[in-house]
């Protein structure tokens, strides 16, 4: 009788273009995988995959025995989803990926609520910058910050809510300099900026009539860490675009003021990036319906 793992083996294989990775989505060693695999060819008496040195490709016989293992691999996704509906309440671990400013400043105080809703359920946060491949890494939840949806090619993209961003710096920055009454006029202060390209970045600013204006500059602090750069704007060290909610409270003690009102940067997105709806177990469901109704509602679109 054929074995179903071995359909589910193949298609993983073929979806991720290698043993390797199949296994650490999978959970099975490499070197097991390729064994079943082969194995299998055997028994069905046709070759399924082109082996080189540098990558895998499905013959003709794979391609349409492909596409039969997905329906299968499916079909177990959705009964393995229908039971576990069943349970009353959702359990397991939720792997979530996010920055570390947005981690700080909007995931860490509404964590602890979910916990509590949901004993049953394990949260594994990752705080990092880095683009994470959550297939690749098994991750089941990206945060991520971006002025607009991504290509994120089979992943699915959830819009948490917009953010805006600030021109800001510290009323002890005027004390030696003007204050600029024109965009034109930014390019005489100094600024502080995530990075600089070859010592140069540019900033882009939309107007109260939605007219633009490109501010390129030479930063004098360059700093990978929103944090770090709105210390060093309250010190007076530059000029600097900050998201709102980020800045929000040294904007009410006035330690940090807007340069030139009516001119800001586009508005920016918060989304939840996930591989895939079909299958998602009900802690995962839960966790992003979670987000969307809170990180929304309390974080994310105050100005």
């Amino acid at each position: 009788m054929q074995d179903l793992n071995d359909m589910v083996f193949f298609a993983e294989v073929a979806d991720r273009g290698g043993f390797a990775a199949a296994g650490r989505t999978l959970g099975v060693p490499k070197s097991k995988l390729s064994r079943r695999i082969s194995e299998l060819e055997a028994r069905l008496g046709v070759r399924l995959l082109q082996r080189t040195t540098r990558k895998l490709s499905l013959t003709v016989a794979g391609e349409l025995y492909h596409r039969h293992c997905i329906a299968v691999r499916e079909e177990a996704e959705a009964a393995h989803e229908a039971l576990a509906q069943v349970q009353s309440e959702p359990r397991g671990t939720v792997r979530v990926t996010c920055p570390p400013t947005l981690a700080r400043t909007t995931l860490a105080p509404i964590l602890p609520r979910f916990l509590k809703a949901h004993p049953y359920v394990r949260l594994e946060v990752q705080v990092t910058d880095r683009a994470v491949d959550l297939v690749d890494e098994a991750v089941d939840v990206a945060l991520r910050v971006r002025s607009s949806p991504e290509d994120s090619g089979t992943l699915v993209v959830k819009n948490l809510g917009t953010t805006h961003l600030l021109l800001v710096a510290s009323p002890h920055l005027f004390e030696t300099s003007s204050r600029p009454q024109s965009p034109q006029e930014l390019q005489a202060l100094p600024t502080i900026a995530t990075s600089a390209a070859d010592g140069r970045a540019t900033w882009s600013l939309v107007g109260p009539r939605g007219e633009t204006f490109e501010l390129h500059h030479k930063p004098v602090y360059t700093a990978n860490d929103l944090q770090m750069l709105k210390i060093a704007a309250v010190e007076g060290t530059g000029l600097a675009v900050l998201p709102a909610y980020l800045c929000k409270d040294e904007l009410l003690r006035n330690v940090l003021v807007p340069v030139l009102p009516g001119w800001a940067p586009p508005e920016v997105n918060v989304h939840a990036v996930f591989p895939s709806r079909r299958g998602m177990v009900p802690a995962v469901r839960r966790f992003l319906d979670f987000l969307g109704d809170s990180v929304v509602g309390e974080r994310l679109v105050e100005a």
